[in-house]
């Protein structure tokens, strides 16, 4: 078992580095097509990269096992579109590494939904919960008592990450790994059909902005969404609750790391200062629950 949970860690901790990196391909990815076409085309080719794997395994099942039931993708898919589109949208107005820091807030969010799901929760989740709000304000709330627009976006991002994040718990728990790529297609695809759907109202899906874009598209689709997120499903069947919060919570660490090493980004000594309560406040809560 603890093998498992040691397994289930470091595909987690490879998750983070790949969701890290991917708020550059994001940022950069704006500069040639509106959100939703991004966001369309990336989960689309994600969805479609777990066929050839689904259907190997799939022929592995045995006769007595049941099909796992494609109808439960939906809600996920339903909270993976709406997390994407607001943080994709933010990242058109705030930088990578802030970006990466806020969205680690879900993990601050994941109590606070607990709560109406009947969790109980101990100090120690709620002084994480407030060293995090703290960093919030130093990293992004400015001298006149205002959030920018794309930290808001990215801020709501975050709510439906730790909605995603606990429908994933509930969804993933004892099923075989085949079941678990099945949940994580069916979900991408969802979420691609409604992006698609949106991008056909709302923007201007252009063939050649698409293949301006291709790089951060592959990186996107491919690996951070056929990789990471389905090493994010199959991991969850064995991690523990706490120390995959953390891990995952390490993202935001990679983004700035990433943003600073291939965007130029910078961060101010105030900025730094909100990241670090943020980091110290996402940790806390999932330490001393």
């Amino acid at each position: 078992m603890e093998t498992r949970v040691l397994r289930a860690n470091i595909l987690l901790l490879l998750t983070a580095l790949i969701w890290g990196a991917a708020f550059v391909a994001q940022r950069v990815g704006m500069d040639h097509m509106g959100p939703m076409t991004f966001n369309a085309v990336r989960f689309a080719l994600g969805a479609l990269a777990l066929l050839p794997c689904i259907a190997w395994m799939d022929g592995r099942r045995t006769g007595l096992a049941r099909a796992y039931p494609l109808r439960n993708g939906l809600l996920p898919g339903i909270a993976l579109f709406l997390g994407a589109w607001l943080q994709q949208l933010g990242l058109c107005y705030t930088t990578a590494g802030k970006a990466g820091f806020i969205t680690g807030l879900y993990v601050v969010f994941v109590p606070v939904i607990g709560i109406f799901l009947r969790h109980r929760y101990g100090p120690g989740t709620w002084g994480g919960a407030a060293l995090a709000m703290a960093g919030m304000y130093l990293l992004s709330v400015t001298g006149g008592f205002s959030i920018g627009k794309g930290d808001a976006l990215v801020l709501g991002s975050a709510a439906f990450w730790a909605i995603h994040v606990l429908l994933l718990g509930r969804l993933t728990k004892g099923i075989a790994a085949v079941d678990a790529l099945r949940l994580a297609s069916v979900q991408f695809a969802v979420c691609a059909l409604i992006s698609l759907a949106g991008a056909a109202v709302s923007e201007d899906i252009s063939l050649s902005g698409i293949r301006a874009g291709l790089i951060p598209i592959l990186y996107g689709g491919l690996l951070s969404v056929g990789v990471a997120y389905t090493l994010q499903v199959v991991a969850q069947r064995d991690a523990r609750p706490a120390p995959a919060a953390i891990i995952l919570s390490l993202e935001a660490v990679f983004a700035v790391m990433a943003g600073w090493l291939l965007l130029d980004e910078m961060l101010t000594a105030r900025a730094m200062a909100g990241c670090t309560l943020m980091l110290g406040g996402m940790i806390w809560s999932q330490l001393r629950p």
